[in-house]
């Protein structure tokens, strides 16, 4: 996917007060139902991801994204045979 779609992403995540980390999950990458203690934002730069966030399946293709409030329980994995590339935000 276009590097300009991941800028534009992480310029977006940042402007609301948020850290960026870039990640890479590969195929068959799971997440068990977790929760995290402070606020943050999932952006999917390409790859299909799916998470599961109270009690709701939510599928997130390039160019998407997702607040996850803190202390809420959600899962998430990757869906198909390409890797995930995932901006992360984490409340500043």
């Amino acid at each position: 996917m276009s590097a300009n779609l991941e800028d534009k992403l992480q310029r977006e995540i940042e402007s609301l007060g948020y850290r960026v980390s870039r990640y890479v999950y590969p195929p068959g990458t799971i997440f068990s139902v977790h929760v995290h203690p402070v606020d943050k934002i999932d952006a999917v730069v390409s790859g299909v991801f799916k998470i599961v966030l109270e009690g709701k399946d939510i599928i997130l293709r390039a160019g998407d994204m997702i607040h996850v409030p803190k202390g809420v329980r959600h899962s998430a994995e990757v869906i198909g045979n390409e890797s995930v590339i995932s901006l992360d935000g984490v409340k500043a």
